[in-house]
């Protein structure tokens, strides 16, 4: 019951926080970076054969100047995923667009593993991150990076919206839910300059960022929490872009959706138990800081 009456209390302060400061999100930088950088996209994906066409089409419609604009479809599957993405990426080569087609034939780092092995070759300055179930908007990158105007923003988060929240009433909690996250937590967080995570899709990382982290770890479930706190924990800032939305699909089934649910709450459990003896040693404000998060992470996904 502590522990419940915490994370309620944490949730109050971030609700009224986020009330006092959203006005702070109304701006976005005026002027767009000059001259505008390179951007990889990377599209990790497993065995995603019934969307991975539309999301293909999706990238291929960013509105973003084509030599500037590299797409790496970061595809482990084992079925004929292989195969559809495999013709499509020569289609859209064709067309003119900057798209690879990295496939391996084994899952070493899982989702981790894929994207450090594209962050290799990767030729951007940026690096867009969308998961097969996410269709970005064609405006997608022309919003989010104006964002990254201060030199030491590590990463831009977008909010996600939701393409069945009316297929049934676990898609419409799930929306629910999700939506008071970002809303609450992220909203409150990134205007207050406190530590929060990336939401490992839909959002855009500075390379230089992920590789001053030491790029991405495979050693817990939650490898954008992961990176998430190491940046934050090597001095770099992030920001939460709330008027830039990329719309998803939620998990329709209650199995996926506790499939999802367990590898949050576990990953959040080991990050809690891989930094907070780091966490204790330095100065009190970023404790502070940190603090907060791991309590509203774990509890959340326990309850």
């Amino acid at each position: 019951m502590t522990v419940l009456i915490t994370y309620i209390a944490n949730m109050v302060y971030l609700a009224v926080l986020g009330f006092i400061k959203r006005k702070q999100l109304d701006h976005i930088a005026s002027v767009a970076l000059n001259p505008l950088p390179t951007v990889t996209v990377q599209l990790p994906i497993y065995n995603e054969h019934y969307v991975v066409d539309r999301l293909l089409n999706a990238c291929a419609a960013l509105d973003y100047p084509r030599e500037l604009l590299e797409v790496q479809v970061l595809d482990d599957s084992t079925d004929d995923t292989k195969e559809i993405v495999a013709q499509k990426v020569t289609q859209l080569q064709k067309s003119g667009l900057n798209i690879v087609h990295i496939h391996r034939n084994h899952r070493s780092g899982f989702k981790a593993g894929a994207l450090a092995n594209g962050l290799e070759v990767a030729k951007g300055e940026f690096i867009a991150i969308f998961d097969a179930d996410f269709l970005p908007q064609a405006d997608f990158l022309q919003k989010l990076l104006p964002h990254f105007e201060n030199q030491k923003t590590a990463f831009v988060q977008a909010r996600w919206g939701h393409l069945n929240r009316d297929y049934s009433l676990l898609t419409l909690l799930q929306s629910f839910s999700l939506d008071a996250h970002f809303a609450i937590d992220q909203l409150a967080r990134s205007t207050s300059d406190y530590v929060f995570n990336f939401n490992g899709t839909a959002g855009v990382w500075r390379k230089s960022a992920i590789l001053d982290a030491g790029g991405w770890q495979a050693d817990t479930l939650t490898e954008d929490m992961d990176l998430s706190y190491r940046v934050f924990l090597r001095g770099w800032s992030a920001k939460y872009a709330g008027d830039v939305e990329a719309p998803a699909e939620l998990p329709v089934s209650f199995t996926a959706y506790r499939r999802q649910q367990y590898r949050w709450a576990r990953g959040s459990l080991e990050c809690a138990i891989k930094y907070i003896p780091t966490i204790g040693n330095l100065n009190f404000l970023l404790r502070k800081n940190f603090k907060p998060h791991f309590i509203s992470r774990v509890i959340f996904y326990i309850y």
